[in-house]
């Protein structure tokens, strides 16, 4: 047995590790990828002041999210999620009526403005965020993002990754209008 033991040992432990993944893994993909802690979720949106990424429309600025619930998503046209996500966020500004603001993280700002020409502009205001600064201060992940701010400028909500209808219709709507009363 004795002998057996160094042969045995290892197939025991590479077992264990892979039932320890497997479990790990499954409760992973339960918790979804859509959920991201953020530490600035009831704290007032971070203080910007970025330059409007088409001449007929305002840059985003903080002090403008104040006095009405606002939808901000950070998108970008090389991001191919944020294709997928923007007729959400274009029914959040047409059909919602909601202050939908931009972000343009890390991006061209010919290409965007192409990519908005291509696919239409939702958006109220457009911020450019070419370095990624607006980005860090906000605690981005990566595009797309979106976050509801209150009326009084405070983060309410996070969703990381491309809006789907669900998550407009169990998240961003019902807190829309829990907020709106």
């Amino acid at each position: 047995m004795m002998r057996r033991l160094p042969f045995i040992l290892p197939l025991v432990l590479f077992a264990g590790l892979a039932i320890y993944f497997v479990f790990g893994l499954q409760r992973a993909s339960e918790v979804g990828t859509e959920f991201v802690p953020s530490a600035l979720i009831g704290k007032p949106f971070p203080e910007m002041n970025l330059a409007p990424l088409q001449p007929n429309k305002p840059g985003l600025k903080t002090a403008d999210l104040k006095g009405q619930i606002s939808v901000v998503n950070v998108f970008a046209s090389w991001c191919v999620p944020c294709r997928a996500e923007h007729p959400m966020i274009t029914r959040l500004a047409e059909k919602e009526g909601l202050n939908v603001i931009g972000l343009n993280y890390k991006d061209k700002p010919k290409d965007a403005r192409n990519w908005l020409e291509e696919l239409g502009d939702p958006y109220m205001a457009i911020g450019i965020d070419r370095d990624g600064r607006g980005g860090i201060d906000l605690g981005v992940y990566g595009v797309p993002e979106t976050y509801v701010v209150d009326q009084e400028g405070i983060i309410r909500f996070r969703h990381v990754g491309p809006i789907q209808l669900r998550h407009l219709e169990d998240d961003i709507l019902p807190l829309v209008k829990e907020l709106s009363q």
